[in-house]
């Protein structure tokens, strides 16, 4: 079987490396991006990405707004969006899962969430 592909999309050069690494150790395939409208460019293009792994808090989008023209788009709807973010707000967390995300994670991701990850992808 191959391996699940995952986007993440993260401004910072610190948290891409991270997750990039924690997720690789899983034997899953990481595409990185800086930001959202990098993302869509790339989904555009890709279609084998099988989860979309996003920051809330970047310049110009936000991770919410990347899940709203995702899930407006019936090219780019099908993979699962997760929410990542340092800060736990619970009217934040409640309108990205409202908004259609799969989950949301506070950062950094840790070997605990990867499981979680790859139940959104099977």
């Amino acid at each position: 079987m191959a391996s699940p592909h995952v986007l993440l999309v993260e401004d910072s050069c610190v948290d891409r490396f991270v997750a990039s690494r924690l997720l690789e150790s899983f034997n899953i395939r990481v595409t990185t991006v800086e930001g959202p409208k990098k993302a869509l460019k790339f989904l555009d293009m890709e279609h084998d990405v099988q989860l979309i792994l996003t920051d809330y808090c970047m310049p110009d989008m936000t991770g919410y707004d990347l899940l709203v023209e995702v899930k407006k788009s019936p090219k780019l709807n099908h993979p699962p969006v997760v929410i990542t973010c340092t800060e736990d707000v619970p009217e934040r967390i409640k309108m990205c899962l409202d908004g259609g995300a799969k989950d949301y994670i506070i950062k950094p991701i840790k070997v605990v969430n990867v499981s979680r990850l790859l139940s959104y992808i099977c």
